[in-house]
């Protein structure tokens, strides 16, 4: 039978329900047949015959149960524990645990089934608490008198383990060490925190606000699961914090939640948009069990429901007409037991315990596939290892292309390459190489190959010549440096200083990179007609010198990797110091100095291709295409952009960037299908050459041209969109065009998800080329992680739904380009160039969240620690705020590449880092980098 919402979702508070069951009974087990859906479910067993019984979680022998129960005639719950033997069907003896005073609930064995916890309000009185006005629409009570207990499993030697004032309750238990998973208003907020066995090392596990609880460990105790609602900047979350007030809170809108043990990487995995609650993992820790009203559009029917923990695979379990819910696995896996008033007879509104064998090779009934599961099937298909690593020239990135190629046509996209094909094919160079006739003379003396280096930008020719010393080769009238001044160097080799001078005009970083841009210094070379360029690292001594100033160790020289398209019109080549030692004093005085240098490589090209669809608006379309890219290709088996460039083997890239691709299907699948309301024509792009620096994508703005270009009204580019978490989308290039805002706020809202739109529309992924040629620009980001560009960034990572949630964002501001919207193109100068700093190659060891700290609070938040690594060895944990480091000041992660590059592998300084609010002095020692120069 049908019960109303308002009784049903009283259970889910882990705080109501009851019972006919007396003390010291035995409950005799009644066959049930389930119904020809539940293929889930055999050997169906009613445990219970009447009252409220609900919350039944097994021992860690899986011989108990223990339950929160309500007899007739009583006010609110007492705990009691169930003696089973599922597999015999034998009659169960129930006793109960709490002394019946006050409200009881959420009871969990401790390990060796000797003890259990629960919360009770006994402390605020033997009755029971009163009832929540519910003029207010549904609520739940959050009694402030509710605390966490610890008892013996007869119920003697009751403890207290919570002490602060407010609501504390909602417990579970870690099978390995009994530590316990709790809710508490303690700071403030409803959230999750986690202590051990005996009440001591309280840690806050949740930040953001709404109500989070209801929380369970896998079983290996490195995962937490639990429900949590979000409510929504402005009236929703005022609305929240007025009953939070009042103790009490609303629970009508829950999703799903999954995170490390210690709160990190938490993410949401389900969209539901109703009531989810009681989740418990399956013991294969991929899959969760789960109660949710989804399906019911009056939100009244409650069924058990299963999911993959990326928010894939969603499938329902119950479909009983009423209620079913709490679901929790015996810990061999082979018993469900769970509540459901499925047998209850007409008139009644009673909730019983059921037991059910789980039948794990069942076929579901029907199936849909969702957004979720199509993401799932692009990614675990882009990302296996037989494509090894997408990288270009491997059979691997072929057969990538091949597949976008087919799922273009499936979902009835138009060829836009070359000649009438999906196509759009262009040259990668992929290696260089300097062979015979690469040399560098200076007066007599031929220099060995290990005593210069060529530079990948540099021309292919012959020069020989006089010297010209031109101090660093720095023209800028606003600093008023002009290192060619009263200089004529046509026709003669340049050498510069490496860098930029030690001085306070050059003290930013910003300037230093910019002025010490190694192709910079060759550009204003050749400008001047110079035949070749010669660099080398002889730092000038500043002016007073000092006594104690020493010249700086010699930095390494610069490796040969391509440049990209376009050389700087002249033979350039970094020498060591040694190879000008002799000559030094002359040449610095003007004195005639000859010199050769000769640049001859070997290049290795490979054809790449782009794979374009164009999927035409419908009636009345306004003018101009929206390009919707992700770019399809990664590194390969490594190589110069890994960071763990001493693996050779695919690095398959699931986030980076097949999650991009799925993204890009997704929403082609979309506006598609809501054709009729496209006033656009959209353009999708899966670019290739991303890795080795944009090559598809400005391969494609400078094939299209000017003209063209201008014909584009707006680019939207997913690039690791994979890994969706609490710290919400980030929405670069939102600065690109004012209009961009109220689009943004329209689409995350209609998705529900948490936006952070953000900067100009330049960046290191395939928007940047079309912001560079005049387009408003959006690039939609989940952020960084600790797999980043690493063998580890697979499909195991990926957080499917969340994906397909940020492909329904891109989606709705496409719809939203109807014509009636023009975007008003912001163009900001260009970005300062990578450049050739001074760097002693330290390294920290840490993955920056390049969201930021939460609460404006300034420093670097840490999305991770590497392995290992100096921050790793030092104490530094995810989740920390890098506030200084040394005598530096750390206001981002600009301050901290600042940092490193003026400090030396070795070195040893004091850090400090803001972690539970307090901050935390940790010594640490750098590390020297393994990254390729």
């Amino acid at each position: 039978m049908k019960r109303s919402l308002l009784s049903l979702l009283a259970l889910t508070s882990c705080a109501t329900s009851s019972s006919t069951i007396a003390p010291g009974s035995d409950s005799t087990a009644s066959q049930v047949p389930a119904l020809p859906e539940e293929v889930r479910l055999a050997d169906l067993r009613q445990m219970t015959f009447g009252g409220e019984n609900a919350e039944a979680y097994w021992s860690f022998d899986g011989k108990q149960l223990s339950l929160q129960a309500r007899h007739e005639g009583m006010g609110c719950d007492r705990i009691y524990r169930m003696e089973v033997d599922p597999a015999s069907g034998a009659a169960a003896k129930v006793s109960p645990v709490s002394s019946g005073e006050g409200a009881t609930t959420c009871a969990h064995f401790l390990p060796g089934d000797q003890e259990v916890i629960y919360a009770s309000t006994h402390l605020g009185g033997a009755a029971c608490p009163p009832k929540p006005d519910h003029s207010m629409g549904y609520v739940w009570a959050l009694y402030d008198s509710y605390d966490v207990f610890k008892s013996n499993a007869d119920g003697s030697g009751l403890t207290r383990l919570t002490q602060t004032p407010g609501y504390d309750a909602e417990g579970t238990v870690c099978a390995k060490d009994g530590s316990i998973l709790f809710t508490s208003v303690r700071d403030g907020d409803l959230e999750l925190y986690r202590m051990d066995r005996d009440g001591k090392n309280v840690k806050r596990l949740t930040h953001t606000p709404g109500y989070d609880g209801g929380a369970f460990f896998n079983a290996d105790c490195s995962k937490i699961v639990w429900r949590a609602s979000r409510p929504a900047p402005g009236k929703a979350l005022d609305d929240y914090k007025a009953l939070l007030d009042k103790g009490l809170v609303r629970p009508t809108k829950l999703e799903l939640y999954v995170a490390n043990a210690d709160g990190s990487e938490a993410r949401q995995i389900s969209w539901l948009n109703g009531a989810a609650f009681a989740p418990f993992f399956h013991p294969n820790g991929r899959r969760i069990l789960f109660s949710s009203n989804h399906g019911d559009p009056k939100g009244r029917e409650f069924d058990i429901w299963a999911v993959d923990i990326d928010g894939s695979n969603l499938e329902r379990i119950t479909h009983a007409p009423g209620f079913d819910g709490f679901p929790m696995f015996s810990p061999d896996g082979k018993w469900l037991a769970f509540s459901s008033n499925r047998a209850t007879a007409p008139g009644k509104s009673d909730t019983n315990l059921f037991i059910a064998r789980w039948v794990e090779d069942a076929k579901p009934v029907s199936t849909t596939a969702s957004a979720a599961d199509r993401v799932r099937q692009d990614v675990t298909w882009l990302a296996a290892s037989e494509r090894e690593g997408r990288g270009i020239g491997t059979d691997g990135i072929e057969a990538a292309g091949g597949y976008i190629e087919k799922r273009f046509q499936e979902l009835g996209l138009k060829p836009a390459g070359d000649s009438d094909s999906f196509r759009q094919a262009f040259p990668v160079v992929t290696a260089v190489k300097p062979v015979v006739g690469t040399e560098v003379r200076i007066g007599k003396t031929a220099l060995t190959g290990d005593a210069f280096s060529v530079l990948g930008f540099s021309a292919q020719q012959q020069a020989q010549g006089a010297l010209v010393f031109a101090n660093y080769g720095i023209v800028e009238p606003s600093l008023s440096v002009d290192d060619y001044a009263k200089l004529s160097v046509k026709g003669k080799i340049v050498v510069v200083r490496r860098f930029v001078p030690d001085t306070a005009a050059f003290a930013d970083t910003d300037k230093q990179r910019r002025f010490g841009d190694l192709r910079y210094k060759a550009w204003q070379a050749a400008q001047r007609g110079a035949k070749a360029l010669i660099v080398v690292d002889w730092p000038q001594a500043p002016t007073p010198t000092p006594k104690e100033w020493q010249m700086p160790p010699e930095a390494t020289l610069p490796a040969l990797h391509p440049e990209g398209p376009g050389d700087a019109g002249l033979p350039v080549v970094v020498v060591k110091r040694a190879a000008l030692e002799p000559v030094w004093a002359p040449l610095t005085k003007g004195q005639r100095v000859d010199a050769a240098v000769g640049v001859k490589l070997e290049v290795e090209q490979r054809s790449a291709f782009n794979v374009a669809g164009l999927l035409e608006a419908g009636e009345g379309k306004a003018p101009g295409v929206i390009v919707v890219g992700a770019h399809y290709d990664h590194l390969g088996f490594g190589g110069r952009g890994s960071l763990t460039p001493d693996r050779h083997e695919p690095h398959v890239g699931a986030d980076d960037n097949a999650s991009g691709v799925a993204g890009l299907l997704e929403i082609a699948r979309t506006l598609k299908e809501r054709r009729a309301e496209l006033k656009r024509d959209v353009l999708f792009l899966a670019f290739s050459g991303e890795e080795s620096g944009l090559l598809g994508s400005t391969h494609f703005t400078r094939q299209r041209g000017d003209a063209g270009m201008k014909q584009v009204a707006a680019m939207l580019n997913l690039d690791m969109v994979g890994r969706l978490r609490s710290g919400g989308l980030s929405v670069l290039g939102a600065e690109s065009a004012s209009e961009w805002a109220p689009l943004l706020t329209r689409a995350c809202a209609e998705a529900r998800v948490a936006c952070n739109p953000s900067g100009d529309g330049y960046g290191p992924s395939d928007h940047s080329p079309f912001y560079a040629s005049g387009v408003p620009v959006l690039h939609f980001f989940t952020g960084t992680h600790t797999d980043y560009h690493k063998p580890s960034d697979t499909v195991e990572g990926l957080n499917a739904v969340g994906t397909a949630q940020v492909a329904q964002v891109a989606s709705v501001v496409a719809l939203g380009l109807d014509g009636a919207t023009t975007l008003t193109y912001r163009k900001v100068p260009s970005p300062t160039p990578r450049g050739d700093m001074r760097s002693f190659n330290a390294s920290l060891g840490t993955v920056p969240d390049y969201a930021g700290p939460p609460n404006g609070l300034k420093g670097m938040l840490l999305a991770g620690v590497r392995a290992g690594g100096a921050a790793d060895q030092a104490g530094m944990l995810r989740g920390d705020v890098l506030v200084k480091l040394g005598k530096h000041v750390i206001g981002g992660v600009e301050d901290l590449m600042f940092v490193l590059n003026a400090s030396k592998p070795g070195e040893t300084v004091e850090a400090r880092v803001i972690r539970d609010g307090k901050e935390l002095p940790l010594e640490v020692t750098f590390q020297e980098s393994k990254r390729p120069r």
